[in-house]
């Protein structure tokens, strides 16, 4: 279930925040609120690490094109790739579903990281941050097979809520796994810190999927 998020050092938090509100001064555009801050803190531990990612992300945000996504040829193209769910699941997260038989490493890498940075966009704006500021990601593998298998992709997933949405994961839910993905998630979780491998939890059955979403939310049309 839901892991209460690490406390931040207060001191640390409001010279964050005073430098923070020097550049926003200057620039509005750079604002981050104190849900965010807070996230970069625990993430990256140190004021000055936090302040340089944020202006990172700022900078990444601005040439990524992230505020017009939506109007992206890509949105509509990838549009059996994922989905942000309607629904939340049990402790009010909003819930980004992929179902991994419709994807495959032929594709369009650019247009597919496009669709899935505006899918986390649209996900994070759905957080009622004053209850919960972070994202359920079910990954269903139902019909998966090695074909299906988009390791760039994945990394690529990774590196955002890393860099550009610290915190934001709250849990990854892998359903339906087959045998053969024993043979694939030792490669990826290699390549995740231990603070986020252990938000990933396997779902074997319905009853323990009910422990974090109500199943009759995820989609039948995908």
């Amino acid at each position: 279930m839901a892991m209460e998020p690490a406390a931040v050092n207060l001191a640390d938090l409001a010279s964050l925040k005073e430098r923070m509100k020097l550049i926003a001064e200057a620039d509005p555009k750079q604002y981050h609120n104190e849900f965010s801050l807070r996230r970069y803190l625990r993430a990256f531990k140190t004021v000055d690490a936090a302040f340089q990612a944020i202006l990172k992300t700022n900078k990444w945000r601005q040439e990524y094109g992230v505020e017009t996504l939506g109007d992206s040829p890509a949105i509509a193209a990838n549009a059996n790739k994922a989905r942000v769910l309607k629904h939340r699941d049990c402790t009010g997260r909003p819930v980004i579903y992929i179902p991994a038989k419709n994807h495959s490493s032929e594709r369009d890498i650019d247009e597919l990281t496009k669709f899935i940075v505006h899918c986390l966009e649209e996900a994070c704006k759905r957080c009622f941050e004053e209850v919960t500021d972070n994202l359920c990601i079910v990954f269903d593998l139902a019909e998966f097979s090695t074909s299906c298998m988009d390791y760039q992709l994945i990394k690529n997933l990774i590196w955002l809520l890393s860099k550009h949405y610290p915190e934001r994961l709250g849990a990854c839910l892998i359903l339906n796994a087959p045998m053969v993905f024993s043979t694939i998630w030792p490669v990826i979780k290699g390549w995740l810190d231990e603070n986020t491998s252990g938000k990933v939890v396997f779902v074997s059955s319905e009853e323990d999927l009910c422990k974090y979403l109500i199943p009759d939310i995820l989609p039948t049309d995908m």
